[in-house]
């Protein structure tokens, strides 16, 4: 008997902590998923000449256009929603204007997002959590 509770209470606490980590990488996605938006924006915004998005998110590391070292990001974010994959890119016209996860799963959040992210209430996937710089946001 005490097997029995102990075990149904240990599979209720693991529930608990799946949900708690899963909480913890929503965060960590919002995080890292506005520093790759505000960083495409700092790129574009700073464009000598005509504004351009970048071709490659290293390109947010180090801007080589630029005499001396500008720097977007400060390194390149895993998407700790799937860490051993890759981003997926939101292009246009071969340029990247924002980031956005591959995973497939239901976010637990579904309210209470800042103006930028209002239509993250609506995703029904963490793929839906799109991060994308528009000029004038």
């Amino acid at each position: 008997m005490v097997i029995a509770i102990s075990g149904i209470a240990l599979a209720g606490v693991g529930i608990l902590w799946s949900h708690e980590r899963q909480r913890e990488r929503e965060q960590e996605l919002l995080f890292a998923g506005d520093a790759y938006r505000k960083a495409i924006g700092s790129y574009y915004e700073s464009s000598p000449g005509n504004k351009v998005y970048p071709k490659t998110l290293e390109e947010l590391l180090l801007d080589k256009r630029f005499p001396f070292k500008k720097r977007h990001l400060r390194k390149l974010y895993a998407d700790p929603m799937r860490p051993s994959a890759a981003w997926s890119l939101v292009k246009l016209q071969g340029n990247i204007i924002g980031v956005h996860s591959t995973s497939q799963a239901t976010p637990i959040k579904q309210a209470h997002f800042g103006l930028a992210y209002e239509s993250f209430a609506e995703a029904k996937q963490y793929s839906d959590w799109k991060f994308v710089y528009t000029p004038g946001q």
